[in-house]
């Protein structure tokens, strides 16, 4: 009877051993981990667009008409990386390259509205917003969206923040 209950305890040991190392192994012995429900979300060019690009033109223009010109250069910079993400997210785009189609389209436009910023001119800044915004209907015409206008905005899309200049 000493001899079953020893050897009883020397195998439950024993399982206790192989089912820790099995918990400590590289996890090839353990049970599947459960899978995600949720689908792996992919961004239309529509989806990048309206998130990241259409807040940060009109951020943008808020904080330049403002005269807010540190405002400005943090959204412009923003607009910039927006327009990066999307190229690294949507490399091609019904055929195009996009970083080749945003880097050409865009620059020069972009680097007009950073030389206003730079300026502190309002009336520049303004020139140089328009042309950009004529740039993005281009852009939407050259990619068979059209129906797409962007337009300078009106009345404040962001009533929650203050795009004046920050009082010091």
């Amino acid at each position: 009877m000493d001899c079953e209950r020893t050897r009883g305890a020397k195998l439950k040991f024993v399982a206790m051993l192989v089912c820790g190392w099995l918990w400590a192994s590289d996890g090839s012995a353990q049970a599947p981990a459960a899978t995600n429900s949720q689908p792996d979300y992919h961004p239309s060019m529509g989806d990048l667009m309206t998130m990241a690009i259409q807040p940060r033109h009109t951020k943008l223009w808020q904080a330049g008409r403002n005269g807010n010109w540190v405002y400005a250069e943090y959204e412009l910079t923003e607009l910039r990386n927006a327009f990066a993400r999307i190229a690294r997210t949507i490399p091609t785009y019904r055929n195009v390259d996009m970083t080749v189609l945003i880097g050409t389209m865009t620059t020069q436009s972009l680097q007009s509205v950073e030389d206003s910023i730079r300026g502190k001119d309002v009336a520049r800044f303004k020139t140089s917003y328009a042309q950009l915004t004529a740039t993005c209907n281009a852009c939407h015409v050259s990619q068979e969206h059209a129906m797409v206008v962007i337009r300078i905005p009106s009345g404040d899309a962001y009533p929650n923040q203050d795009f004046s200049s920050p009082r010091h």
